[in-house]
């Protein structure tokens, strides 16, 4: 069994835990992510729906992506923080944004997605492959 992981809110009233291996990880650069995290990109990985244990209030906005598919994400509704998402096309996974890992150290993109819409003076890593219109799914 894999060491347990935690997460939360900036404010700390929304948290998760879980043991899974991450199905998958990666940068999006998609424009909603892109306006939804106020940064070049958001940092995801996700796992399993039934390894994720989470406590405390939240709510998802849900909005059709560029792939034609809705994205329902997950925010803390007393501070706003991004926490989780999930995704019409992975049924079956929870989308976690690293950022709310309490040791985001260990996180490792696999891969850039949507790098069509990627911002000029984002640097990407030259060793992850890109994926200009979206990425492999799974889940």
């Amino acid at each position: 069994m894999k060491a347990k992981r935690t997460g939360r809110c900036l404010c700390g009233s929304f948290q998760y835990s879980f043991n899974a291996e991450p199905v998958v990880s990666f940068n999006c650069h998609c424009r909603d992510c892109q306006r939804a995290t106020g940064s070049v990109f958001a940092s995801i990985f996700a796992v399993p729906k039934g390894s994720l244990i989470m406590t405390g209030e939240y709510r998802f906005f849900t909005k059709r992506g560029d792939s034609g598919r809705e994205v329902s994400r997950g925010f803390c509704p007393e501070c706003g923080s991004r926490v989780v998402s999930t995704a019409e096309h992975s049924p079956n996974l929870y989308l976690v944004y690293a950022s709310s890992l309490d040791d985001p150290s260990w996180y490792k993109p696999a891969m850039n997605s949507y790098t069509a819409s990627a911002l000029p003076w984002d640097c990407m890593d030259p060793d992850l492959p890109k994926y200009e219109q979206g990425r492999p799914t799974s889940g």
